[in-house]
């Protein structure tokens, strides 16, 4: 069973995804700003990272940075309402994020993506 870790502070979102990827088999592990981010992804080792950019305490961009130098190889899907700055997602990108999804988005399609990620990891 893959292991998944969602960086996220909206409450709704997080039991969103959370409800949508447990359904399709994953094991889901939640953080709601960097520190537990951090925690998780030292503690758990994340087959995957889905993080939001803004967050209380810390940002989805410092997640990157730390979770691509604690794990190289781990795929990152960055959600953010905030899609529409180039900056914010050519620094994700430049930093090792795999993906980006902008807020709101439909929860079959980050399914979809995790699924595809997360093949694409393991070949």
């Amino acid at each position: 069973m893959k292991n998944v870790l969602i960086i996220e502070d909206d409450k709704l979102i997080s039991s969103l995804v959370q409800f949508r990827l447990k359904k399709d088999g994953y094991n889901v592990t939640m953080a709601k700003d960097g520190i537990e981010g951090i925690k998780a992804i030292e503690s758990d080792e994340p087959d995957l990272i889905i993080t939001d950019v803004v967050l209380p305490v810390g940002n989805g961009i410092e997640m990157i940075n730390y979770a691509k130098k604690f794990s190289p190889k781990v795929p990152i899907i960055v959600l953010s309402s905030l899609g529409e700055e180039e900056e914010t997602v050519l620094e994700a990108f430049s930093l090792g994020a795999s993906d980006f999804i902008p807020k709101p988005f439909k929860p079959n399609e980050l399914a979809f993506r995790v699924k595809k990620w997360l093949a694409f990891s393991t070949n």
